[in-house]
């Protein structure tokens, strides 16, 4: 499954209005209504960010995450947000060459910064097998334990 996903990164404004609903679409699935978070998804930052997206042959959306920049949100360091697989593809093995790609993309779009990352508590092993190391103290966010990870 993996092999045959194809990945695409691009600013806001290169969104069709198709691909930026299925993206939120996701998001709300997963985030509001599977994880009862009630947080603004919609915070304002996705016009500021990089937008990855894994799609089958047939333009399916497979799974995504948000990059952004140094300064958006951390003032040294980019981070890595939103990340997110539909639930029946989770287990697929589409976890780690999303997660590869989204720390390639920030390497590449953002060189020589720092990447930062707010983790579910229970997914901390998964984000040290990509180089990131716990900053914080594991907190409350929206009902669910997490904390704050860094890759230097």
């Amino acid at each position: 499954m993996a092999s045959q996903v194809r990945w695409q990164c691009h600013g806001f404004s290169d969104f069709s209005a198709r691909a930026l609903y299925e993206v939120l679409q996701l998001r709300d699935r997963v985030f509001v209504l599977e994880q009862q978070s009630l947080y603004g998804d919609i915070d304002g930052a996705d016009l500021e960010c990089w937008h990855l997206s894994g799609r089958d042959a047939h333009g399916q959306l497979l799974a995504y995450a948000r990059l952004i920049a140094p300064g958006v949100k951390y003032p040294d360091a980019s981070a890595i947000g939103r990340v997110v697989i539909p639930q029946p593809l989770r287990g697929s093995g589409l976890a780690k060459p999303l997660m590869q790609q989204a720390v390639n993309h920030c390497l590449a779009l953002f060189p020589g910064r720092a990447i930062m990352l707010s983790a579910q508590a229970d997914r901390q092993g998964f984000y040290e097998s990509f180089d990131f190391r716990p900053v914080s103290a594991p907190y409350d966010d929206g009902g669910i334990l997490h904390l704050d990870m860094r890759r230097d």
